[in-house]
């Protein structure tokens, strides 16, 4: 257990069960009246962001997050299926749980499973994705009265603006954080 004043972003909580992810903290000091510490939290099986205030001194479940290394094997259907690659366990995860990282898994990637009291609650994808582009409508030159830009879709089923010159088959970098094209491989 620590106390509100101990917490940092990135740790990560228990709530009455639940898992929460600090991503925003601030220790406020009124003039007149107790302190407090205001928090953003981000629940790690809803995806969802609150806001809570706690009490300097409020004891805290602190939640020991294990990470291992994994390997993506394959989609059954909602389920998502990895090998951790220590005890050659094969874990599965659902869509819900996986959220947005389900536009930048493919088969094989290297990714971090996220263990809490044994149980899979997450993954952490690489900063940095290669994925082939499947769909892409030929960019026509002159073309650039907006951005010089075109909208394709990857292997994953993602869409995304790419430079004109990225045509179908071509193997792609993202950056997973923001979704956003990096280079061409």
């Amino acid at each position: 257990m620590i106390t509100a004043n101990h917490l940092r972003v990135g740790m990560t909580i228990d709530i009455e069960g639940e898992l929460y992810e600090v991503e925003e903290f601030q220790h406020v000091k009124r003039g007149r009246g107790g302190a407090f510490v205001r928090t953003k939290l981000r629940g790690l099986q809803t995806l969802q962001s609150i806001r809570k205030v706690f009490q300097p001194e409020q004891r805290i479940k602190d939640a020991f997050i294990e990470e291992r290394s994994a390997q993506y094997l394959y989609r059954d259907g909602e389920d998502f299926h990895f090998m951790d690659s220590e005890t050659f366990e094969e874990r599965v995860l659902s869509k819900d749980i996986l959220g947005k990282k389900v536009d930048f898994v493919r088969e094989n990637i290297e990714v971090k499973i996220r263990l809490y009291e044994g149980k899979l609650v997450g993954i952490e994808l690489p900063v940095f994705v290669e994925l082939r582009v499947k769909k892409a409508d030929p960019g026509v030159k002159g073309d650039t009265v907006g951005s010089a830009t075109k909208l394709v879709i990857l292997e994953s089923g993602y869409s995304l603006r790419v430079p004109l010159f990225i045509k179908e088959g071509d193997i792609i970098r993202l950056d997973t954080r923001s979704g956003e094209y990096v280079s061409k491989s």
